[in-house]
This record gives C-alpha cells, sequence and structure tokens, in this order.
C-alpha cells in the first residue's frame, strides 16, 4: 500500500519508477537476486541497444505488464542454457555490487541485444505449483461446505501445473492430503491455525490459457523455468518434478480465451454431487476488463441455477491491487455468495497465513 505522498503502484507511469517498484517487490518477497537484475535494467535504459530503447518507450503500465519480469525471464534463459557464462556469479548471488551487476547486464545486452527482444512481448509464464497450497486449503474449506467431490477449471492455466493438483502431496499446517508417495511435495511455512481437515476428492482436472505450454517439449519447459527467479531453488526442483510428471501423464489443457473457456465448462452436463470449480492464481491482472467482467457475469449467471447436488464455487488466489498483498478467496452457490477471504500467500506459495472463516 501507498505511503502518504506516495503515487499509488497501478498509477505509476514512469518506467524507472516502475522498475524500482518491481525491485522493492522482490526484496521484500526475499529475493535479493532478482531484485539486482532488475535494478540493472535502469543501466540498461542508457545504453545505445534496441533492449535499451524498448525498455525506455514502453508504452504500456511497467508494473501492470510485470515489464521487468518479462527481460528477467530472458536474460535468465541465457544463464540457464550456458549461452552467456558471464551471468553465472549474478545469478547464483556470488556479485552482490550493484556496479557490478549493472556493468555485467549492460555488456551482456550488448551482446544478446536482439536475442532478448522477443522476451518483451508477452507476460511471463510462472506456472508454479506451490500456489496449489493455498487452492487445496480452499478446497478443504468448500469441502465442509459443498461436500468432498470437486471438478476443477483452471483459466490461465499456462503449462497446466496445477491442475496436476491431485496427484500432489500436501502438508499443510500438519493437515495432510494427497498420495503421500508424490514426486512433487508441497509444505509450505504454515502460519495462523491450520485448514479444516474436511476430505478432497478431485473427480476431474482441466485448464485453459490463451498461450498455453507444453511441458513435455524441451524448448517450452526451459522457457518455464528462465520465468522462476534465481533465488528460488526450491522452486526450481518442483518445475523438473512437475515436467517429469507431465511426461508420464500431461494435463488436460486448451488453448483457449479465458471467457470462453468459463462459458463452455459452464454449459457442460455436470455430475451430481460434484462442485464445479473455476480457480485461478496470480493471472486476473493479465486478462482485459472486458473479459473479467464477463466472466464475473457469467459466473454469477450460473450460480443462481446452482443446486445443493449440483454446487458451483469460484477460487482465486489473486494480487489485491491496493494492498499488493496476495489473497486466497472464495464465493459459492448456493449459499455463499459472497467473497470471503480465506488466506493470504506468499507468490509463489512459500507461506500461507490462514486466516480462517465459519
Amino acid at each position: 500500500m501507498a505511503n502518504a505522498g506516495e503515487t499509488p503502484a497501478m498509477e505509476i507511469e514512469s518506467v524507472a519508477d516502475a522498475l524500482n517498484w518491481h525491485a522493492d517487490h522482490c526484496d521484500r518477497a526475499d529475493a535479493p537476486i532478482t531484485a539486482r537484475v532488475i535494478r540493472s535494467l535502469l543501466a540498461v535504459m542508457q545504453t545505445d541497444t534496441a533492449s535499451g530503447r524498448r525498455l525506455t518507450h514502453w508504452a504500456g503500465k511497467g508494473i501492470e505488464d510485470a515489464l521487468a519480469l518479462r527481460v528477467v525471464g530472458g536474460l535468465h534463459s541465457l544463464y540457464l542454457s550456458g549461452e552467456e557464462p558471464r551471468l553465472e556469479p549474478v545469478f547464483t548471488g556470488r556479485v552482490t555490487d550493484q556496479a557490478q551487476v549493472d556493468a555485467i547486464v549492460c555488456e551482456v545486452v550488448q551482446t544478446f541485444d536482439f536475442k532478448l527482444l522477443p522476451w518483451f512481448d508477452g507476460p511471463p509464464q510462472t506456472n508454479e505449483a506451490g500456489r496449489s497450497a493455498s487452492v487445496m486449503a480452499g478446497l478443504m474449506w468448500l469441502s465442509g461446505k459443498l461436500g468432498p467431490k470437486f471438478e476443477l477449471n483452471e483459466i490461465g492455466a499456462s503449462a497446466g501445473i496445477n491442475t496436476m493438483m491431485a496427484r500432489f502431496a500436501f502438508d499443510l499446517g500438519g493437515v495432510k492430503a494427497g498420495p503421500s508417495l508424490s514426486s512433487i511435495r508441497i509444505t509450505p511455512e504454515w502460519r495462523g491455525s491450520p485448514p479444516p481437515a474436511n476430505p478432497v476428492e478431485i473427480v476431474g482436472a482441466q485448464g485453459c490459457d490463451i498461450a498455453p505450454m507444453d511441458l513435455t517439449d524441451p524448448a517450452q519447459a526451459d522457457r518455464l523455468k528462465a520465468y522462476i527467479w534465481a533465488d528460488a531453488r526450491e522452486r526450481m526442483a518442483r518445475m523438473d518434478a512437475a515436467i517429469a510428471m507431465a511426461e508420464r501423464m500431461p494435463p488436460e489443457l486448451v488453448k483457449m480465451d479465458a471467457g470462453d473457456f468459463v462459458e463452455q465448462r459452464l454449459a457442460a452436463e455436470q455430475q451430481e454431487g460434484v462442485t464445479r470449480v473455476l480457480f485461478h492464481t496470480i493471472m486476473w491482472q493479465y486478462l482485459p476488463q472486458a473479459t473479467r467482467d464477463r466472466i464475473t457475469a457469467l459466473m454469477e449467471a450460473a450460480g443462481t441455477q446452482a443446486t445443493a447436488d449440483k454446487p458451483l464455487a469460484w477460487l482465486r488466489l489473486e494480487t489485491n491491487r491496493e494492498t499488493f498483498k496476495h489473497e486466497l478467496r472464495v464465493r459459492y452457490w448456493p449459499g455463499g455468495e459472497e467473497w470471503v477471504q480465506l488466506a493470504e500467500a506468499h507468490p509463489h506459495g512459500a507461506w500461507v497465513e490462514w486466516k480462517g472463516a465459519d
């Protein structure tokens, strides 16, 4: 939240101010390596490069567009591929002096200028299994209201990692769920009381994305890895496990506009005794306002038709655009039409703070 006299984050127009804001955000999220790389982009803006000019003359809103993370993804890709060894001390945290980081990054941009440009063209794909901790906790809470069986539908699913959450093992403040021998173990630092230990059975799950990524394609998997912050080694290990899991059985994922997908899923036959759930994590900000309004209208209209035998729920882990806290909220029909906040969470699932609700 902005302090007195500060410009609210979403109103920041200056690219330099947006980069500084995002670097500070990374510092607060315990990601100092990523913060330093973002700050080095201020130096890149002073170089005679196409990347520097693209940054300087960015036409959108730097924060909402996640401009900093687009470029950092490109630089991280050069390091992970082994193509640019000069970045090794930067992304391993061995060089911490900002002036040194600036110099290294500027040299690399000079060398790989035009290879970096395509990374400006789309938002980062941060498909993170750790976010499923909040979703599972929300399902446990809903189980006490609507019953234990769920059909999951995810928008902005990226590579569909979280649609595979029925195959993950969870330990949420001592409350366990999922197959105990899973290769993906979701064990965030749990703050507050544990979620209700209600049973959860996921009978089906599918997702959509306007530009889905295929975990079984090495090039696309490498791109997803590039968007992982270098500070988050545990996230990289989870990504490797998710890639291996998808190779055995890929997630059910379609290329589709989010509004069209929601309309299609709501029109599909619903199994009796199963709650149909729409969920999404840290993606709502990237949707056009018209699409957000359409999805809201579709869900509210479907909610009026929901019954005790065929309930409907909406789970979202999204950024509060005023406080920039990541909040788990839920609505359900019939009976819980208003949004209820269940938790706050780290953007990549490192911790969850359960707020609790009756």
